[in-house]
């Protein structure tokens, strides 16, 4: 829920602050609004992201016993979660694979790739998911963020570099050879 549109590293600066002062969901469902967001001021969107997390943490406590549900269906209830979140929560809580979390490297790489054409996660991940056997799932989210991050970046895509370039559309119809 913290990691939109911020990096890994600004998150995990702010979550040992935010678990210490409230370790529990009964905890961050009784927070402070204002002191919530002071906590993850620093990550952005941090008024939308507290509020979802108070209201997260409050339809866990009643709906769920103060339990992280374990399904696809009941996580994205929660406000702030939607299948992304979801995905990730499944497979490092509960080692469930559901699907294919998608974010922005996984739908960058994969639409210059040619694994998909649409525009929306959900759509993206349906056709990763169509691609990929199952067994394949949990595995594709890192490989695409680290290839994403590594070499196919947004801005300056490494491709001469790639060890895919070969079977990579953006590739053929670009015919990048330099970053």
């Amino acid at each position: 829920m913290l990691s939109a549109q911020t990096t890994d590293r600004a998150v995990n600066g702010v979550i040992g602050d935010l678990f210490s002062a409230y370790p529990t969901p009964e905890a961050l469902a009784g927070a402070s609004p204002g002191d919530l967001e002071d906590r993850i001021r620093s990550i952005g969107l941090y008024r939308t992201k507290a509020r979802n997390i108070r209201a997260a943490a409050r339809k866990l406590v009643e709906e769920y016993d103060g339990e992280v549900p374990r399904t696809m269906e009941d996580l994205v209830t929660l406000p702030g979660v939607g299948r992304k979140t979801a995905n990730i929560v499944l497979s490092h809580a509960f080692s469930i694979t559901a699907g294919i979390a998608v974010d922005t490297h996984v739908a960058r790489v994969s639409r210059r790739i040619g694994f998909t054409d649409e525009s929306t996660t959900d759509r993206i991940e349906q056709d990763l998911m169509a691609l990929f056997p199952r067994e394949y799932w949990g595995d594709i989210n890192y490989v695409l963020i680290r290839h994403g991050r590594a070499i196919c970046r947004a801005r300056k895509p490494r491709c001469p570099e790639c060890p895919v370039s070969g079977d990579c559309r953006y590739f053929r119809e670009t015919g990048r050879h330099g970053g």
